[in-house]
């Protein structure tokens, strides 16, 4: 069985929405982030010795890491649910997504986690992530998601980090698109469906 190590609120949403796109049995396991300890109290760091989630224990008994990567496995897992297109270049367009969000969106967010920030570095990271936003309205002004029609592995990371905006009060209405992105995108039955077994809702 395909068992996701999460954390309520974190990263690790955007894989278990994508195990639900594609439909893929599956256990969760929340972990306590401080204590870096598993509900049972076993030692999450002999799971995952970067101590960060998501952490994907796939049928083998192998642990996968880092967002990007576990939503092309779940992808190639099934390949019908369009998660990743599986070849071409339309496969590369979405990877540069996937990446862009890692490497630019989620680690953005960075400063703001950190309670030592000072304001003014706060703002500098606000206004940084406001650039990103910016180039991602973009993608949805043609589009219902960020690929296309469809929801996909970028559409399911790109939410997980934009519920982050509710806690540090970032103001999304200068991205219109991005409004109504996130409201379809929450709408979604698989959506509804992870954010339930996740504890948080919407």
């Amino acid at each position: 069985m395909t068992t996701l190590f999460q954390a309520p609120g974190a990263c690790s949403l955007a894989p278990l929405i994508a195990l639900h796109i594609a439909e893929i049995a599956h256990d969760t396991v929340n972990v306590d982030l401080r204590a870096h300890k598993l509900a049972d109290g076993g030692d999450y760091f002999a799971i995952n010795p970067k101590g960060a989630v998501p952490a994907l224990k796939v049928d083998d008994g192998e642990v996968l890491t880092e967002n990007a990567v576990l939503l092309q496995y779940i992808a190639d897992q099934a390949p019908a649910s369009d998660l990743i297109p599986v070849s071409g270049l339309e496969r590369y367009r979405q990877l540069e997504l996937l990446n862009y969000i890692a490497t630019e969106v989620h680690k953005g967010f960075g400063p703001l986690f950190n309670p030592a920030t000072l304001p003014e570095a706060r703002q500098t990271a606000n206004d940084a992530l406001g650039k990103k936003f910016t180039f991602l309205a973009t993608k949805l002004q043609s589009n219902g998601f960020l690929a296309g029609a469809k929801l996909t592995a970028a559409d399911a990371y790109f939410f997980t980090v934009l519920r982050w905006t509710d806690m540090f009060k970032i103001d999304l209405s200068p991205w219109p698109a991005i409004v109504a992105y996130r409201q379809r995108v929450a709408s979604q039955p698989s959506v509804v469906a992870a954010l339930k077994e996740e504890g948080l809702g919407g």
